[in-house]
């Protein structure tokens, strides 16, 4: 079970004073290689490298959300700072709850996501969620998960808000936006039961094919890889922040037996259940002798 104290394994925040010379930033190094990313510039000037050919420009203030699939550095210009947050896959599904915004959420975290003007507003309203966010890490007898997953939803929410998707959702639900985001909800409520994905789109009234292609133009993804994605981080969830055995995490998932329940984590992840727990703890002891200053960061 991961406690309170092992929350630097799932979170990472700085904040990043004006420097004399420019700065690179990796965001998928390490730990932080499956972490989802928000970077706050305030004032200056930073680009992101996603490929030689590829990049993008950047001036404060301003805000960059990028989810684990997003490789890129950064690359700070001399002046400028800003806050940077990460949050592991585990922290962002304890964010995204399953409350009636969650589905949009959910699908709004795996894309990136550029302020795309100057919204003063947006920015005023977010810097405190991610200053609270850098300072609940930078105090070890305070860092809580509660307060970390909590700032993140808020954040999300914030995000969300200002590039107009809760507005564009509101106005109508047709097309494939609207078809992606019902199977969601659909995944949320069925994935204990392991329904076939007939039954997945019979209830979205589309053939199997088309939902494929909706979920592979739109996130990349089969909707039976995102699936079994949901599936994953339930138990990886249930296996760090829980005793129960993995009998009990089996049945609680919907899986006929355990055995067959461990083939399908070690075939999605490369550990059997028991060794993905042990690994999590000793993951936890080791990060006791880590700074939490992130000192080593780049």
């Amino acid at each position: 079970m991961v406690s309170d104290s092992g929350i630097h394994l799932h979170a990472r925040g700085e904040w990043r004073e004006p420097s004399l010379m420019q700065r690179t930033i990796r965001f998928q190094k390490g730990l932080y290689v499956q972490f989802h990313h928000l970077f706050l510039l305030q004032a200056g000037r930073a680009t992101l490298v996603f490929s030689p050919e590829e990049q993008r420009t950047l001036n404060g203030p301003t805000i960059a959300y990028l989810p684990p699939q997003s490789r890129c550095e950064l690359y700070m210009a001399a002046g400028a700072s800003g806050f940077l947050v990460g949050a592991s896959p585990q922290i962002m599904v304890d964010a995204i709850g399953d409350r009636a915004e969650s589905y949009a959420l959910r699908i709004f975290s795996e894309q990136p996501w550029f302020m795309p003007e100057k919204d003063i507003a947006a920015v005023d309203e977010v810097q405190p969620l991610v200053a609270g966010f850098v300072r609940e890490l930078g105090d070890p007898s305070r860092a809580s998960w509660m307060a970390i997953s909590a700032y993140m939803r808020l954040i999300l929410m914030a995000l969300w808000r200002a590039g107009g998707a809760e507005t564009a959702e509101q106005r109508g639900r047709g097309g494939n936006a609207s078809i992606l985001q019902r199977y969601r909800q659909l995944v949320e409520a069925w994935f204990r039961q392991h329904r076939p994905m007939t039954d997945y789109a019979r209830e979205l009234g589309v053939t199997t094919d088309r939902l494929h292609a909706i979920c592979r133009s739109t996130l990349g993804r089969s909707p039976v890889q995102l699936l079994h994605e949901r599936v994953v981080q339930e138990a990886k969830l249930r296996l760090e922040r829980s005793a129960r055995t993995v009998q009990e995490i089996s049945d609680g998932l919907g899986f006929r037996d355990p055995t067959y329940f461990s083939h399908f984590f070690k075939r999605k992840t490369g550990f059997s259940p028991a060794a993905y727990r042990d690994v999590a703890r000793k993951s936890e002891v080791a990060e006791s002798t880590l700074s939490s200053g992130y000192a080593d960061w780049p």
